[in-house]
Order: structure tokens, then sequence, then C-alpha cells
């Protein structure tokens, strides 16, 4: 993954707490992974430090210990209440138990932390949030409560919403016409971001996926053990090679894994955009049912027609929240691509550029011993 304070000093996500007074910051800091318990209940604990001058913190400096799952109760939490907004992804769990503890996995997991709270920590809507507060500054067992209350992670998880997603092409009846339609939006800008979307996620992950096998190559390379049968020392080429593997890890491939995580993240919140359209939707369909059943009662004079009136307006109330609702998640989307479109230049500029640094180091280590056997060659072949 991208180092840390590259990320922050990319996103110009939280200000240092040397900064001026004057300007608010909020900065975390996700450290000290310690692994706790023994077998299947074994999990790691982490140190989260805040450093701020908000007024409602309690004050410049709060250290609190933070398992993993308290993260995903953050971004549950954030997700269900923050519609139309992308929540930053969360790093991924191992799914082999034997890299489940290895320090390589752990420092990946601290990393995609300490980037995920500091995500949030910068973003001008989600550093509001008293969820995000009550996470960096709550007591152990306080926050073991809440998670135990959340368990379910309320109604649904963002990745349940994917199915959503794919039903949005589910139909309601049309009262008036008597026919079926697709409940889906036809803006056309709405269609440009979903297809920038799919599109982004399908090249993110081939991009992935080529990382992946130069980092694998990289740890298999049989330059150094070549280089051994010939009767050269190779370990110290071997171990550059294992070291720039490990930083083409880090600084590529688990970024762009990253980015692969977010658009999933994106694609959770289109999913709530299509439900909110559908639900709108749904309540007007609804409400010329209640307006029709309502005239005919008017028509014929009926002592129900008080009764209809009410259940109308209600409906009509819960029909025009439905409609901000969406309207809001709809604006909040569009402010949102405008700012992952920035961060993702900045931060797939950072990770090209720690890969072609990467890339022209062990350049010149291969060269370099290649030069320094090509004597010892030329010599046998000679002789």
């Amino acid at each position: 993954m991208i180092n840390t304070e590259q990320q922050r000093s990319a996103s110009g996500s939280s200000q240092s707490p040397r900064s001026p007074s004057s300007q608010p910051y909020l900065s975390v800091s996700v450290t000290d992974p310690v692994k706790l318990g023994n077998g299947v209940q074994a999990y790691i604990s982490y140190r989260v430090i805040t450093k701020t001058n908000f007024p409602e913190y309690q004050g410049p400096e709060k250290i609190v210990i933070r398992r993993y799952s308290d993260f995903v109760w953050l971004r549950d939490r954030l997700f269900e209440k923050y519609k139309g907004i992308f929540i930053p992804p969360l790093p991924e769990k191992s799914a082999v138990e034997k890299f489940r503890f290895s320090a390589e996995f752990i420092e990946m997991r601290r990393q995609g932390l300490d980037l995920f709270v500091n995500r949030i920590a910068s973003h001008p809507e989600l550093q509001q949030s008293e969820d995000l507060k009550t996470f960096l500054q709550a007591d152990e067992e306080t926050m073991e409560r809440l998670r135990s209350q959340d368990t379910g992670y309320f109604k649904k998880k963002p990745a349940d919403l994917m199915q959503i997603f794919k039903d949005v092409q589910s139909k309601v009846s049309d009262v008036v016409l008597g026919k079926e339609k697709p409940v889906e939006e036809s803006n056309p800008e709405y269609e440009k971001l979903k297809h920038y979307i799919f599109e982004l996620e399908n090249h993110l992950a081939e991009a992935q996926k080529h990382a992946y096998r130069l980092v694998k190559r990289h740890r298999g390379d049989a330059l150094g053990k070549a280089f051994s049968e010939l009767g050269m020392k190779s370990e110290a080429l071997s171990v550059k090679l294992q070291r720039e593997a490990h930083q083409l890890l880090m600084n590529f491939e688990e970024p762009l894994k990253d980015y692969v995580r977010a658009v999933q993240s994106i694609k959770a919140t289109i999913a709530e955009r299509a439900n909110a359209f559908r639900q709108q939707c749904e309540l007007a369909e609804t409400m010329k049912l209640k307006e029709i059943n309502l005239d005919k009662l008017m028509l014929t004079r009926s002592d129900k027609v008080g009764e209809a009136e009410i259940e109308y307006k209600e409906l009509k109330a819960e029909s025009e929240d439905s409609t901000r609702r969406f309207e809001t998640i709809v604006r909040l989307m569009n402010e949102e691509i405008v700012r992952f479109q920035e961060q993702k230049t900045l931060d797939m500029g950072i990770a090209f550029h720690n890969f072609s640094k990467g890339q022209a180091r062990l350049a010149s280590s291969i060269a370099d011993a290649w030069r320094t056997l090509l004597p010892k060659l030329e010599a046998c072949s000679s002789s």
C-alpha cells in the first residue's frame, strides 16, 4: 500500500498537530499491532492515537485500543447514516489462516486501517460524525457493547446492497397505463457514472493481477540461484530482490487492490441510489392509487372521504421525504465522484512513481551483478 505519510500528504488530509491553532486539524495514527488470544479466538489489537484541536473532542490527544471489528463497526455505521457518500474501504481480511498473523499481512492491514480512518477524518462530512468521535475516544468496554448491539451490521451490509443493484430492473405496476415498466433512472449522467465505475473496476482488477504476477516473479526469481550455481555469492542480490518484491507489494499492488475495494464501496452507494429511486417510484405509484380512490369516494360522497384524505396526505408527505432523500443522494454523489477522481489521480501517480523507482533500482542491481559475472564467464570461455 502507498506509504501512509505519502497518502496523507497527497490527499491533503488531516493537518499536523504542529499547525497553527487557528487551523482545525484531526490527525489519526493506527500503530503497534499486537496479537492477543489463542487459536480461533486470536486477534490483533491496534493503538489508535488521535491528535486534534476540534473543540468537541475530549482533549488534544487521545489513545485507545481497537481491533478490526471496531473498524468494521465504524464503516457500517457511516454507510448506514451517510447515504450518497463514498465510505472508504477497509483492508481485506486474510482468508488463509496461516497468513492471518504473518508480519507482512499484519503490517499491510495496519497501513490499510490507518489510511481508512484518516480518509474519514479528512472528509468534510464524515469527520463530523458522532460515530467517528465515539470510535476515536470511547473505552474498550463501550466499543464492545456497541459492537454487540449492532450484530448484523444494521439491517443490511454494504455487500448485500449489490443484490439491490442487480435487482434495479425489477418492475412495479404502472397503475395509470396498466403496464409494467423498469424502475431505473434514465438520466444520462447516471448512466455515464455507472459506465465509468464498471470500466474502472475492470481496468483496476486487470492492473492488480499484473502487479500480483510481478511480485510473485520477483519473489521466485531464479537469477540468484543461477549466480550461485556459477560460483557467485548471490546473497546480496537475493536480499535486494526480496526487498524490491516487498516494496512492489506495499507500494504498487496494495494501492491497486485498495482502489478495487474503493470501487466496490462506490457500487454499494450506487445500489443505495437505485434503491432510493425505486422507493420514490413505488410511493408515487401508490399515491396515484390513493388519489384515484379518493376521487371515487368524493364522487360518491362516501363517509370514508375524511379517512382517505388523511391517508393521502400522510402518503404525500412520505413521498416528498423520499424525493428529498433521493435528491440528496444524487447531489452528494456528484460531489463525491469529483473528489474520488482527483484523489485517484494523486494516489495512482504516487503508486506508479514508486513502481518506476523500484524497477529502476532492481534493474541497476541486476545489471551490476551481470557486470561482475561477465569477466569470469569470458575467462572460462577462453581457457
